[in-house]
Order: structure tokens, then C-alpha cells, then sequence
């Protein structure tokens, strides 16, 4: 049985904390506030056995270790219990020729995807649960995607949002319009329009 252990009263938004829970996973007793000090992408699914998440966790699989350079861990969620979640697991190695090295939440009563908005109280299936929560190494919400059941997920748009967000982490820089490392930011818009004729936005060669 999941145990969310950090109450919620508010709507989850960006900036607010992540809410921890216990729950089983394909990588054993898992708690979310275990990785603390890491960045945490949080993905969620209606169901194992489907179409467009298996061609999401073969593809976040196969790059892995992209995130792992980032300080980043993946982790998913799914209403099914952990013996679908082994034999889904069994079964993206057979297809897809992969290993998914990262742990699979097991949610049943979906508690889990309700604390955290990816379902309402009076949902009866978890047809909604196609979230991403990105969550810094304090275990604050910095981002959020959601999906509807039949358009899968962007593996590189994970990566780029990932790398925007700790770009700008604790600076004053922005990141433009499709951003990708190695690319100039933004600086913050002057406070005044006699500034420059560029006030408002302002490019920072600094990449």
C-alpha cells in the first residue's frame, strides 16, 4: 500500500513542494524524499501494457545515462501492481530490446496520483495520468507536462527542459525560445525603456 507522507492542501503548481510518499517499485521500498540532492523527473501512466508508454520507457531507457550525466533520476508511476510492472518490464526487454534501469511505482488506490492533481477525488480510472514533474534536488516542483493518453512524450524536449532549468537555476539568466546548451540566454528586462533600444530582451553571450 502507498503512504503519501506529506500533506497537500493546495493545488501542486510550480514551486511548491513535491509531496513525499512510500510506495513498492520494480527497484524494491522506494521514497521519493530518498533522493533528495538529485533531480527527480516523475512520469506518470494510465496503465501498463500500452502502446504509447511502452514506446516512452523504451526510448527513456535507451537514454538513461543522458539523464544520469545530469544529475537527474528518472522515475515512473502506474496504477498496476509491481508483478505487471515485472512482466511489463520483462516485456519492453523482449520488444524493444532494452533495460529499464530506473524503479516503476506501483499506485493502485492511485493515492499517489491524486496527491499530486494527476487525478481528481471523484476520478474513477486513471485515464488522465500522463504527467511529468520535474523536481530540484530540494524537492521543489520547477516544471510540469501533461499528456493526453493517445500522444507520447518527447524524450529530447525531457533533456532540453531539463538542461534549461539547471542553467537557470539560482541565476538571473533565461533561457529564449527552444533553448539548447550552448546557446546565448537572456538577460532580465532593464527596469527602465531609456535603457537601450533592446530593453526588453536582452541577449547574454555567455552561453
Amino acid at each position: 500500500m502507498n503512504e503519501i507522507t506529506t500533506a497537500r492542501s493546495t493545488p501542486l503548481r510550480i514551486g511548491s513542494p513535491a509531496p513525499d510518499f512510500r510506495a513498492r517499485s520494480t527497484m524494491g521500498d522506494f521514497q521519493l524524499s530518498a533522493l533528495r540532492g538529485h533531480w527527480v523527473i516523475f512520469f506518470s501512466h494510465p496503465a501498463d501494457f500500452t502502446p504509447v508508454c511502452s514506446t516512452e520507457f523504451a526510448a527513456l531507457s535507451r537514454r538513461q545515462a543522458d539523464f544520469d550525466a545530469l544529475n537527474c533520476r528518472l522515475v515512473g508511476l502506474s496504477v498496476d501492481s509491481l508483478y505487471a510492472h515485472i512482466a511489463w518490464v520483462r516485456a519492453l526487454n523482449d520488444l524493444f530490446d532494452v533495460q529499464v534501469g530506473f524503479p516503476i511505482i506501483e499506485d493502485p488506490s492511485m493515492a499517489v496520483g491524486r496527491a499530486y492533481g494527476m487525478i481528481d477525488e471523484d476520478a474513477t480510472n486513471s485515464m488522465t495520468m500522463r504527467s511529468t514533474f520535474f523536481i530540484d534536488p530540494q524537492g521543489v516542483v520547477r516544471a510540469t507536462t501533461a499528456y493526453p493518453h493517445n500522444v507520447g512524450r518527447s524524450v529530447e524536449e525531457m533533456l532540453r527542459l531539463l538542461h534549461a532549468l539547471q542553467r537557470v537555476d539560482g541565476g538571473s539568466s533565461l533561457t529564449p525560445e527552444g533553448w539548447v546548451p550552448g546557446q546565448p540566454t537572456l538577460l532580465p528586462a532593464a527596469e527602465s525603456a531609456d535603457a537601450a533600444s533592446d530593453w526588453f530582451c536582452r541577449l547574454e553571450f555567455q552561453p
